[in-house]
């Protein structure tokens, strides 16, 4: 991952700090952001603080992690983006030791261009610093916002397959774009 933030026109993108548990209790509390993610908002804070201690985990392990979103003017937190190592036990659509893109945003960030702005970051961070040659993703059917950043910074729809978690089932794409 960068040695420090990346900044793009109007957002900073940084590492996760348990500072921002308010930020991700917010996002993650919020039925809307979990809509497309099993309907499974958070409902206390001590979840926040452990979400952001996996993050923290993965970026010491893996090198690679979700990133906060921070915007630029206001230093307010938006969400988090970034590149995440999927490992064999975490596959998708049968995928593993590969790099997926993610995002998610507080709903009054959304449709303003800001996923997409980080999104783009991150696919020019993966090919042009981690020197990457496949990059993926995968976004709900229903979810055409997320469908729509993903394809706008470059990912194909290569697929479909059903995403089971726990007790989620989701039918989602399975997104690629490779250099």
């Amino acid at each position: 991952m960068p040695n420090q933030p990346i900044e793009t026109e109007r957002l900073i993108l940084r590492e996760v700090l348990t500072t921002d548990v308010e930020g991700m209790f917010e996002l993650d509390s919020n039925p809307e952001v979990h809509k497309y993610l099993g309907n499974k908002p958070i409902t206390k804070k001590e979840q926040a603080v452990k979400g952001i201690e996996f993050l923290q985990q993965q970026y010491k392990e893996r090198g690679t992690a979700r990133w906060a979103v921070v915007h630029k003017e206001t230093n307010e937190f938006m969400g988090w983006s970034g590149i995440k190592y999927i490992t064999e036990g975490e596959q998708m659509n049968g995928v593993y030791n590969v790099y997926e893109l993610g995002y998610r945003f507080m709903p009054k960030f959304w449709g303003k261009g800001y996923a997409t702005e980080a999104a783009q970051a991150w696919v020019d961070y993966a090919f042009n610093e981690m020197k990457i040659k496949s990059f993926y993703a995968a976004a709900d059917v229903p979810n055409k916002g997320s469908v729509n950043v993903l394809q706008k910074v470059g990912f194909k729809i290569t697929g479909e397959f059903l995403f089971e978690f726990e007790d989620i089932k989701e039918q989602c794409y399975w997104l690629e774009q490779h250099r």
